[in-house]
């Protein structure tokens, strides 16, 4: 499953992970961190949408 910032599209996929952020490969998005912050624009988890 892909996730993507609503304010800036980056796109967080659930197979790659995100390494810049310490998140492994296959890390579910309900299992990312709660202050998790996009690395591009900065906004939280509730700006982004399931694609």
């Amino acid at each position: 499953m892909k996730y993507v910032c609503n304010v800036c599209g980056w796109e967080y996929d659930e197979e790659v992970g995100c390494a810049e952020c310490d998140i492994p490969a296959g890390t579910k998005w309900e299992d990312v961190a709660d202050d998790f912050v996009c690395p591009l624009c900065g906004v939280g988890k509730d700006d982004f949408s399931a694609e």
